[in-house]
């Protein structure tokens, strides 16, 4: 290995590795940073159709959970992953009331498609037996 390399491999910190599905040709990347102040419950049920969509959390704790997984906490340093398609979003929320938090993310989308579509009360009902409780 090249000294140039070794030099790369010392600086990065690998924080997550993942097989996505397929991303077609002509895909759109969208990266941001969502902040939610200290107790927001963030965005509201939703999923990403498009694709999958990948993130770092940069201050503070979300409680990440999505369709057919339990409710976790995610903190400061940490990176997550969703697939994206028909799979739901629950939540994205501040899990403190005392800090804000602030996390990247990153979301592919294949063309003509929306990245970001939220979730009626009426399929929440429908598909609830998909929704994992949370681990005592």
């Amino acid at each position: 290995m090249s000294d140039q390399m070794q030099r790369l491999m010392k600086a990065m910190t690998l924080l997550q590795s993942v097989t996505p599905p397929h991303i077609p040709a002509g895909a759109e990347a969208m990266t941001a940073v969502i902040e939610w102040g200290p107790g927001d419950a963030g965005a509201p049920p939703h999923r990403h159709p498009g694709g999958p969509c990948f993130g770092y959390v940069l201050e503070g704790e979300m409680l990440f959970e999505l369709e057919g997984e339990p409710p976790r906490v995610i903190t400061a340093g940490e990176a997550f992953w969703e697939p994206g398609g028909d799979v739901i979003h629950y939540s994205d929320g501040n899990n403190r009331d005392d800090v804000p938090l602030r996390f990247l993310v990153t979301m592919l989308c294949r063309p003509g498609v929306d990245m970001f579509v939220l979730v009626d009360d009426a399929e929440l009902e429908a598909r609830r037996d998909r929704r994992v409780p949370a681990a005592r």
